[in-house]
């Protein structure tokens, strides 16, 4: 959702106050200004629909004009911000929690799936599990520098699905990739920060430390929401 800017919205309320707040008004446009001010009051009146359809514009018309008529404030100027950018996250919040459960309703065998994969993985020959969650076996160990997790690394990897589909692999296209490990999915920056410089892991990456709910493309790709993902990363260089 996008933060609530009431930057132009004003201007519906001015043509409202300088009309009496008769309903249904008729103005005159006779130059240009008029015709502004007069479209920036449509758009501004669409903008306040589309992100605040819930709101009363009565309290909004009412805040409008006694700043006009510099009248005493309901409440105080430096309040403002902060009750609009709460009100903002709190809807974002909202929002987000009704995708996370829309996509499960839709996703939640994929999601049991996973689950299930991971659980018999684990109890395999090398698999080792950290705290979180995640799993790795060990391919190569490395002797060169290690890590953290603010590092920037250069590595060569190849992506899969459980199924065994590649979404994507350095390997195949012939070029490591170089990027801050603060910037990837937790999984990965977890994971890469076990290995020192010339290490090879396999790491299986639970849904939580991928992409969750919000799968890449919308889930239009190989990767489906709530989906482990199962990379092979040689850890080529550490760039600090």
């Amino acid at each position: 959702m996008k933060k609530i800017t009431l930057t132009f919205v004003g201007a519906l309320a001015l043509i409202a106050c300088e009309n009496g707040d008769k309903k249904g008004a008729q103005i005159t446009l006779a130059n240009n200004i008029d015709s502004v001010s007069y479209a920036i009051g449509i758009n501004s009146a669409k903008g306040l629909k589309e992100q605040f359809s819930e709101g009363n514009m009565d309290a909004y018309l009412q805040g409008f004009r006694d700043v006009l008529d510099s009248a005493d404030l309901l409440i105080a100027t430096e309040e403002c911000q902060g009750i609009i950018q709460n009100f903002s996250q709190k809807k974002q919040t909202e929002e987000m929690a009704k995708r996370q459960k829309e996509q499960e309703e839709m996703y939640g065998g994929l999601k049991a799936e996973g689950e299930k994969f991971l659980a018999e993985n684990k109890t395999k020959d090398g698999i080792k599990v950290t705290a979180s969650g995640l799993q790795y076996m060990v391919i190569k160990e490395g002797k060169g520098k290690q890590p953290t997790a603010a590092s920037s690394v250069t590595v060569h990897y190849h992506g899969t699905t459980m199924d065994g589909t590649v979404f994507d692999s350095s390997v195949e296209r012939g070029e490591p990739v170089t990027f801050p490990l603060n910037q990837v999915i937790p999984g990965w920056t977890e994971g890469v920060a076990l290995m020192k410089e010339g290490a090879k892991y396999k790491f299986f990456i639970p849904q939580e430390l991928a992409y969750g709910a919000n799968a890449p493309q919308g889930g239009q790709g190989p990767i489906k929401p709530f989906m482990p993902l199962i990379f092979e990363v040689e850890l080529i260089k550490v760039n600090d």
